[in-house]
């Protein structure tokens, strides 16, 4: 079976042929994949998840193409979205890509533990980094990711220990959004993190927003970051921030 046939049905919404933020130590490559189960008011990719449809779909042939001209460079694949996890051909694509040599990076919302447990158990992927997107709490859950389901904080709690007892290497991160989170927010998910080695806090930057108002926030400045990484630092003392806007007042 081609790499092509292997990856029919899922579309890439995006491509970013290199990077060194995505995947911190590596040169990596970093696909979009459309539509999410979330509707985060804060989330910069509206067009991905509420309308893909507008995007230019960027053929695996193309991705794969890259890849091979630049054997021994480019050393990983991010997979992010929208949520990556809600595509049936995930494993397909992973496979694809590991076959020309790559890692394979996924950024998830957690709210999949299906798919994550079968993608870490069939060695799919190298890394994974999740959000956590609020305290483990149904209102606080619900305003951040503007999902309701009922059974959410059951899935991302077995996200989290799926991937924490896999031995995979991870990251946990939260965007840090004014008017959603503070210094006891961070309190309480690094208190639910307890133990991990990796837990970044990411400057929110206001760009469009799903919805228009989190576009003129004015993101946190360097001193109310620290307050809350100081809160972190608690429970995990390697706690960082990660992303601070260019030029932004501090």
């Amino acid at each position: 079976m081609s790499a092509d046939r292997q990856v029919s049905g899922l579309e890439v919404k995006g491509f970013i042929p290199n990077t060194m933020l995505d995947w911190e130590g590596m040169l990596a490559s970093t696909v979009f994949l459309p539509r999410c189960n979330f509707r985060c008011p804060y989330c910069q990719n509206p067009d991905l998840v509420l309308h893909p449809e507008r995007l230019e779909t960027v053929p695996f042939s193309v991705i794969r193409e890259y890849m091979r001209e630049r054997a021994g460079w480019i050393e990983g694949v991010c997979i992010t979205g929208g949520e990556p996890c809600l595509h049936k051909g995930l494993p397909d694509f992973c496979s694809a890509l590991k076959a020309e040599g790559v890692g394979v990076k996924l950024d998830t919302n957690g709210s999949l533990p299906e798919m994550l447990a079968g993608l870490i158990s069939d060695g799919l992927v190298d890394y994974v980094a999740m959000d956590v997107k609020a305290p483990l709490e149904p209102s606080a859950y619900r305003l951040v990711s503007g999902n309701g389901q009922h059974n959410l904080l059951d899935r991302v709690r077995e996200s989290i220990e799926i991937i924490r007892e896999s031995g995979t290497p991870h990251e946990f991160r939260t965007t840090v959004v004014p008017m959603m989170h503070g210094p006891g927010e961070i309190e309480r998910i690094a208190e639910y993190l307890r133990g991990e080695e990796r837990y970044i806090l990411q400057y929110f930057s206001p760009r469009e927003t799903i919805d228009p108002r989190f576009s003129k926030l004015k993101p946190f400045t360097e001193e109310d970051m620290l307050i809350m990484l100081e809160k972190a630092r608690v429970f995990i003392p390697g706690a960082i921030t990660r992303g601070a806007p260019a030029g932004m007042d501090q």
